[in-house]
């Protein structure tokens, strides 16, 4: 599925990934490839997202700030959010995000 991150400043994140995990408002969850169309608010948390092996993500930021990995899971980023909304449609999710 093809993820976009924006935020009030600018597409910060754009890449095709195999799932993301979000801190939704009633709790995380996780959507993969070809999920059913959702629209939910986000709460304060982290963001999950694993790349597709051999894509090409581009996190648009020149210094990469609020994107992270952990250990040798390089395929693995984590992206810090205050808040925002989701939408899924057409294997593409929109995350706006605080």
């Amino acid at each position: 599925m093809y993820l976009e991150i924006v935020t009030p400043e600018a597409v910060v994140f754009r890449a095709e990934v195999d799932a993301v995990k979000v801190p939704g408002h009633d709790g995380e969850f996780q959507m993969l490839n070809n999920h059913a169309p959702i629209v939910s608010t986000l709460s304060e948390g982290e963001l999950k997202i694993n790349l597709t092996s051999g894509s090409e993500n581009e996190i648009k930021r020149k210094d990469q700030s609020g994107f992270r990995t952990e250990g040798a899971e390089t395929n693995v980023v984590y992206y810090t959010i205050k808040g925002g909304v989701l939408e899924m449609k057409d294997n593409k999710a929109i995350i706006l995000a605080d």
